[in-house]
C-alpha cells in the first residue's frame, strides 16, 4: 500500500506564502515621491547628509504607510515617527560622544525597551522596531551634523510623507471628507454578509474572525475621528452623528447575527445579502432597498430581523436621532425595543479594560522575555560588528534589528527570507550601478525603491529587497560606495546570530511567548461571560455587552496571531506546551455562545441561577489561571467535569467548550 506523502513542515512552508493584497496605487505614488526627490534635492544643494537623513526619515514612514482613513494614517505613521526621532537622537547622540565599546550596552538598553514594547499592540511594536534600527544606523553611520539636526531632519522626511499622505490619496467615496470612515463601517456590513453567507460551511470561523476586524478598524477610524473634533473643540456635525449612529447599527445587528452564527444552520440568500445592501447605500448614498423578510422562527433569528429593522429605520433617516445623543462612536442605536442609547459606561469599561491589559503585559513576564531576547540579540550582533567593521559596522545590528521581534513573525521563516531578499537587493543595486553611473542615479534608484515599498508589504523577502536597495542608495551618497558587497556577508552572519539567539531554551519557549496572551483572552472572555450571565434584564446594559464582547474578541484576535505565528517556529516544542489554537478557537466560541444567550435571555428565555453563573465563570477563571501558572493544579479543573445547564442549549455549549479547554491543557 503507497505512503500518503507527508505534509510539508510548517515552519518549512511559512517562508514561500505570500499574501494576496490590492496594489495600493496612492501609496505607491507617494513612496515615489518620497526617498528619491528628497535625496535628489540633498545632492543638488551640495548637502547630501541631509539628503540620506530625510530620505531615511520617509523610507521608515513609507513602511507604515497602509490603507486606513486619514486620521488612522496619521497615527499609525506619526507615532513610529516619533519613535524614530528619538532613536535617530540616542544613536546619533552615542556617535558624538564617540562611546565606542560603549555603544554596546547603550544599543542593547534601546533595545530591551523596544523588545518589550512588543507586548503593547502592532502600532507601538513597529515604532519599537524603528526606534531601534534608527538608533543602530545614527550611531553607525558617518553624517556630519549635531545630533538634534540629524534627528530633525529624520522627523523632516517621516513629516513630508505625512504630508503627501494628506494630499495624495484615493477619491473619496460620497459624503465628502467622511469618505474613509463611512468605505470602514460600509466594509462592516460586507463583512458581516460574508459571515452570514458561511454560516453552516467551513469557512465560518474565518468570516467571523474578519468581521471582527472590520468591526475594530471601524471603530478606531470613528473613535479618532472624535477624537480630533474634541481636540480641535469642534461641533459633532449631522453627517458624522448620523454615520456614527450607522456604525452603532452595524454593531448591534452584529450581534444579533453571532447567535446565528452560533447556531450554524445556513441561511436564505437573502439574508446573508440584506447587509451588503447598508454597505451599497453607505458608498453611494441611496436607499437601502428591499432587505429579508422576516422568519421569526427562533430566538436568534427574531433578533437579527428586529436589529435589520432598527437599521433600516436608522438609514432611513436624514438627521441623527435626538435620543441618541452625542453619537459616540459604538453606541447602541435608539429604535423601538432597544436599550438606552448612551454608552458611556461602556467605553470606560472597554477603555479601563484595554489599558489595565495592555499595562499588565508590559510589566509581565512575556515582555521581559522579549526584551531580553532582543537586547542578547542586538548586542551580540554589535560586538561582532564592532570587530569585524570599526568603521561601518552599522549593518549587521541592523540586520538583526529587523528579525528578533518575537511579534513581527515565525524567525526561522524571517531569517529565510531577510537574507534571500538582501542578496536580491544588493545584486539589483550592483546592476544599477554599473548601467547608471553618476552623482543622481542612487536618488533614482531610491525613488523605485520607494514607489515598490507599500506592494512589497505583501512578502518579507519582497520588502527586503526594496528596503535593502534604498539603504544602499544612502549609504552609496553618504560615502561609502564599496558597501553593497560587505551586506551580503554582514547579514549572513546576522541571521546565525538571530538564529542561535532566538532559539536559546528560555528566550524560545512558545510558553512564555503565548502565555500572557492567552491568559489576557480568558480573563476578557471571563468578563463578558459574567456580565451576560449576571446583568439583570432592562437599560443601561446592552451597551457594556457590545464593549465587553469586542473587547474580548480584540484580545482572542491578539493572542490568536501570537500562537499562529509559533506554530510556524522551526523548534515549536509542541510535546511541552498546550494546544494553543485549539484553546483559542474553544473561547472564541465560548463568546459566540455566550452571545447566544443573551439574546435568548433577551427574549424570554430562562436566566440561569447565580449558582450556575458562578459556577462557569469560576471554571473559566481557573482555566486562566492554570495557564498562567501550570503548576498550580486546581482540583476543582482536573477532577470535576464541567457540567451542563439544564434547559439552555447556549450555557450547555459554554460548558461543553470550557470542558474541551480543559482536555486541550493536558500538556500542563
Amino acid at each position: 500500500m503507497p505512503r500518503a506523502p507527508r505534509a510539508v513542515p510548517v515552519w518549512l512552508a511559512h517562508p514561500f506564502r505570500w499574501q494576496r493584497l490590492p496594489v495600493p496605487w496612492p501609496a505607491v505614488v507617494r513612496g515615489a515621491l518620497c526617498a528619491g526627490p528628497l535625496l535628489g534635492a540633498g545632492i543638488a544643494t551640495g548637502h547630501p547628509a541631509p539628503g540620506v537623513l530625510t530620505g531615511l526619515g520617509s523610507m521608515m514612514a513609507g513602511v507604515n504607510d497602509r490603507p486606513g482613513t486619514r486620521r488612522t494614517g496619521m497615527v499609525h505613521i506619526g507615532l513610529p515617527a516619533l519613535a524614530c526621532g528619538l532613536g535617530t537622537l540616542i544613536g546619533a547622540s552615542l556617535q558624538s560622544a564617540h562611546a565606542g565599546w560603549w555603544t554596546v550596552p547603550a544599543l542593547c538598553a534601546v533595545a530591551f525597551v523596544s523588545g518589550a514594547a512588543s507586548v503593547a499592540g502592532p502600532v507601538r511594536s513597529t515604532a519599537g522596531v524603528q526606534m531601534l534600527a534608527t538608533a543602530v544606523l545614527g550611531a553607525g553611520m558617518p553624517l556630519p551634523g549635531s545630533p538634534w539636526a540629524k534627528s530633525l531632519y529624520v522627523l523632516a522626511g517621516c513629516a513630508w510623507l505625512l504630508l503627501l499622505r494628506l494630499v495624495l490619496r484615493s477619491p473619496r467615496p460620497p459624503g465628502g471628507p467622511l469618505g474613509g470612515e463611512r468605505a470602514a463601517v460600509a466594509a462592516v456590513f460586507d463583512a458581516l454578509s460574508d459571515a452570514l453567507a458561511a454560516v453552516g460551511g467551513e469557512g465560518a470561523e474565518p468570516a467571523r474572525r474578519r468581521l471582527t476586524s472590520a468591526l475594530d478598524r471601524a471603530d478606531e477610524a470613528l473613535r479618532l475621528r472624535r477624537l480630533t473634533d474634541r481636540l480641535l473643540r469642534r461641533t459633532v456635525r449631522t453627517e458624522e452623528a448620523l454615520l456614527a449612529e450607522r456604525f452603532a447599527a452595524a454593531a448591534a445587528l452584529c450581534e444579533a447575527s453571532v447567535a446565528l452564527l452560533w447556531e450554524g444552520r445556513p441561511l436564505p440568500a437573502a439574508v446573508a445579502e440584506s447587509p451588503r445592501r447598508f454597505a451599497a447605500a453607505l458608498r453611494t448614498g441611496e436607499a437601502p432597498g428591499r432587505l429579508s423578510a422576516p422568519a421569526n422562527n427562533s430566538a436568534a433569528r427574531g433578533a437579527f430581523d428586529r436589529a435589520l429593522l432598527a437599521a433600516a429605520v436608522v438609514f432611513a433617516r436624514s438627521e441623527p436621532s435626538p435620543a441618541y445623543g452625542a453619537a459616540e462612536p459604538g453606541a447602541v442605536a435608539a429604535v423601538p425595543g432597544s436599550a438606552a442609547p448612551s454608552d458611556r459606561p461602556g467605553r470606560i469599561r472597554g477603555f479601563l479594560d484595554r489599558r489595565t491589559r495592555r499595562g499588565r503585559d508590559l510589566l509581565g513576564p512575556a515582555a521581559r522575555d522579549y526584551g531580553l531576547r532582543v537586547a542578547v540579540c542586538i548586542g551580540a550582533s554589535t560586538a561582532v560588528a564592532l570587530l569585524l567593521h570599526p568603521v561601518h559596522w552599522y549593518w549587521l545590528p541592523a540586520t538583526a534589528t529587523f528579525l528578533v521581534k518575537p511579534d513581527l513573525g515565525p524567525l526561522f521563516s524571517r531569517t529565510v527570507n531577510r537574507f534571500a531578499g538582501t542578496v536580491a537587493g544588493v545584486l539589483v543595486f550592483a546592476l544599477g550601478s554599473a548601467v547608471l553611473p553618476g552623482s543622481w542615479w542612487p536618488a533614482l534608484a531610491a525613488g523605485i525603491g520607494g514607489a515598490v515599498l507599500p506592494f512589497a508589504t505583501r512578502h518579507f523577502a519582497l520588502q527586503t529587497s526594496a528596503i535593502t536597495f534604498m539603504v544602499l542608495a544612502f549609504v552609496w551618497v553618504g560615502g561609502d560606495p564599496q558597501a553593497a558587497g560587505e551586506r551580503i556577508a554582514d547579514t549572513a552572519i546576522a541571521c546565525g546570530i538571530v538564529l542561535v539567539v532566538g532559539h536559546l531554551p528560555r528566550l524560545a519557549d512558545p510558553r512564555r511567548r503565548i502565555a500572557q496572551r492567552a491568559v489576557s483572552a480568558l480573563r476578557a472572555t471571563e468578563a463578558y461571560l459574567r456580565h451576560v450571565l449576571a446583568a439583570e434584564p432592562g437599560a443601561g446594559t446592552t451597551a457594556e455587552r457590545l464593549a465587553l464582547r469586542r473587547n474580548a474578541y480584540h484580545a482572542l484576535g491578539q493572542a490568536r496571531t501570537a500562537a499562529e505565528t509559533a506554530t510556524a517556529e522551526l523548534l515549536a516544542a509542541r510535546d511541552r506546551n498546550p494546544d494553543w489554537p485549539a484553546i483559542l478557537t474553544a473561547a472564541e466560541r465560548i463568546v459566540d455562545a455566550a452571545t447566544a444567550a443573551a439574546i435568548r435571555i433577551d427574549h424570554g428565555a430562562r436566566r440561569p441561577s447565580p449558582e450556575e453563573a458562578a459556577r462557569l465563570g469560576e471554571a473559566l477563571s481557573a482555566m486562566a489561571a492554570a495557564l498562567a501558572d501550570p503548576g498550580h493544579r486546581l482540583p476543582h479543573l482536573h477532577d470535576r467535569p464541567v457540567a451542563p445547564v439544564p434547559d439552555c442549549a447556549t450555557l450547555t455549549d459554554v460548558a461543553a467548550e470550557l470542558e474541551r479547554m480543559r482536555g486541550h491543557t493536558g500538556a500542563l
